[in-house]
């Protein structure tokens, strides 16, 4: 999957409570440096494009629940080219987790990219 224009972006619009927050994540070559971010002190979200600034290899997206001891993945996702030229890449999301069932709201769009 090459880039249309520009550097490609995924934006993910991230919902907790009530409360939302936006995302974007640029494609880096090392995955292991990306860091999770923080939504409402109850989960953790993180976004990895793999590739360079005309190709990307993959992305993968991660929900942690926020636990006292750690964060534990719930949720992993991995897409793989041909991205879905769609106005969303992941349509609407819906995470629970936790003992009373927390609910994480995300949906991501990809941008600057030829289908």
């Amino acid at each position: 999957m090459t880039a249309a224009h520009g550097t490609p972006t995924l934006r993910c619009q991230l919902t907790y409570a009530g409360s939302t927050q936006t995302l974007e994540a640029t494609p880096v070559a090392n995955p292991y440096p990306a860091a999770a971010v923080d939504v409402g002190g109850r989960f953790r979200f993180k976004a990895v494009m793999v590739g360079d600034g005309t190709q990307l290899d993959y992305i993968k997206l991660y929900a942690y629940l926020d636990t006292r001891r750690q964060p534990v993945l719930v949720q992993q996702i991995t897409y793989l080219p041909p991205f879905a030229a769609t106005a969303s890449l992941t349509g609407k999301q819906f995470v629970y987790a936790g003992e009373v069932e927390r609910e994480l709201q995300y949906e991501c769009s990809l941008q600057g990219v030829a289908p």
